[in-house]
């Protein structure tokens, strides 16, 4: 057999996900159901936003604060924020929080109303992501203006040098006129000198600022004679170095590993590479057609920071591959091993960049809810949006876009809720909580369990501005 094919890294300017640095959660803070949305600032110290809106009625108030999500920082958050009530809709609240360094973040959400105190910690994770620069109107008036303070400072000197200790109605004699041009020379050449130093100390903070300018981790992909894949991971050339081995697991897995077939999405496998060495994870390939992959890959560091690398891999013969087992999954547009099929509640219209909760159900054949709904990795289901030209990536679940693991690190010891629906078993649907970035064409990839079968739904939808 010959070699299978190589991949070429292609690192994404993102963090938990690609080209989607917004954090949806959906979840309760005690007995309050919460929509949470928050939106990272770019450049840091920078303000998050926050929208939280609850089905509860009774809510009085909503208070956040932003603590780091490990260390000792995480046991003294400052003095909480009030959010705002919106006027138009009482269940609606916003406000903002500072970010003052690159972290990985929570913001703790407590909520007072008639039903008493209910309190959640959402991760979020923030780093610099762009630098603002400065707009031409407003560096052409600064620009102006020091031009006048310049001129107007040469000019005191001068007349000071000149005149300053001339009699009423004397005239300025040639001596005092020669010293007046030597020292607005001087001033002139000391003003030069300082704005040149004030301009190599400015770029010296911008050129410190950009390094710090968050690049995710980059992978190669390499597939072996044997059908093995070897996923290699490495730092960038970024300030802040990444350990490659203090990953923790998220749903029981050190990396979860999105397979997707170029161009339309057709087929999809939802893998769990296993690390051998630090930096490297490798896993036997069930059987793939030969073509072109889009590689997305999501792990979880020991702080919380979540981070998608992303490859692309060809494939240039049919794989036989091994049989799919345990936690993977294979998908194929239109086609289910029983009958079964994910159906989605699409709504009419979906705006870009604004909050919604998407609705998935599991039916039989005959269109009616499966009877043996299973939980798949804990979850009722997984879900990927992913913009067709590969830009945006998410990987979602019912609570909604942030890690599991980092919600767990958030709030130590709180209920698992999958456990009431293992006691009842679960509803064969399953909420996603999610925002699309921008406008486009998106392919929505959703994952429900059932009678040991996991099924996979590949949908397209056009997202509008």
């Amino acid at each position: 057999m010959k070699r299978a094919g190589l991949m070429i890294a292609a690192a994404m300017a993102a963090q938990a996900h690609v080209g989607s640095p917004d954090v949806f959660f959906e979840g309760s803070a005690g007995p309050y159901p919460l929509l949470v949305t928050m939106r990272p600032p770019a450049v840091i110290p920078g303000v998050a936003e926050i929208e939280i809106r609850s089905s509860s009625p009774d809510i009085r108030e909503i208070r956040v604060a932003p603590t780091p999500l490990t260390g000792a920082a995480a046991n003294h958050p400052p003095t909480p924020d009030v959010l705002q009530r919106s006027k138009l809709d009482a269940q609606f609240f916003t406000g903002s929080v500072w970010i003052m360094a690159p972290d990985e973040w929570q913001v703790r959400i407590q909520v007072d109303g008639g039903q008493g105190t209910g309190r959640i910690s959402v991760p979020l994770p923030a780093v610099a992501t762009a630098t603002k620069s400065m707009r031409f109107a407003v560096g052409a008036f600064l620009f102006v203006m020091m031009l006048v303070l310049v001129v107007g400072m040469v000019s005191i000197v001068g007349a000071g040098a000149r005149e300053g200790q001339l009699v009423p109605g004397a005239q300025a004699t040639a001596a005092s006129k020669r010293r007046a041009r030597i020292l607005m020379a001087a001033t002139a050449a000391i003003i030069v000198l300082t704005l040149w130093g004030g301009d190599r100390w400015w770029s010296a903070e911008a050129s410190g600022y950009a390094g710090n300018l968050y690049k995710p981790m980059e992978m190669t992909a390499a597939v072996d004679a044997h059908g093995k894949l070897t996923l290699a991971l490495k730092n960038p050339p970024w300030s802040m170095q990444k350990l490659l081995y203090d990953f923790i697991p998220d749903h029981g897995h050190l990396m979860h590993l999105y397979m997707i077939q170029e161009p339309d999405a057709g087929r999809v496998w939802h893998l769990h590479p296993n690390m051998t060495d630090p930096g490297v994870f490798t896993h036997d390939l069930p059987p793939i057609p030969a073509g072109r992959y889009k590689l997305y890959a999501d792990v979880v560091h020991s702080i919380g920071f979540p981070e998608t690398m992303t490859a692309e891999l060809t494939l240039d013969h049919d794989l036989t591959g091994t049989p799919i087992a345990g936690d993977d999954a294979a998908g194929v547009r239109g086609e289910s091993q029983d009958g079964a099929h994910i159906v989605w509640d699409r709504p009419a219209s979906i705006p870009a960049r604004a909050a919604s909760v998407f609705k998935f159900r599991l039916v039989d054949r005959d269109g009616n809810p499966v009877r043996d709904m299973e939980l798949y990795m804990g979850m009722l289901g997984h879900a990927a949006f992913v913009k067709d030209d590969g830009t945006v990536f998410a990987h979602v679940h019912p609570s909604g876009s942030v890690a599991m693991a980092a919600l767990a690190l958030a709030n130590p010891g709180a209920e698992d809720h999958s456990m009431h629906h293992m006691m009842s078993g679960p509803p064969a649907e399953a909420d996603f909580p999610y925002g699309f970035p921008k406008a486009g064409r998106y392919h929505v990839i959703v994952q429900m369990k059932h009678g040991g079968v996991i099924e996979t739904g590949i949908f397209d939808t056009d997202v509008i501005d």
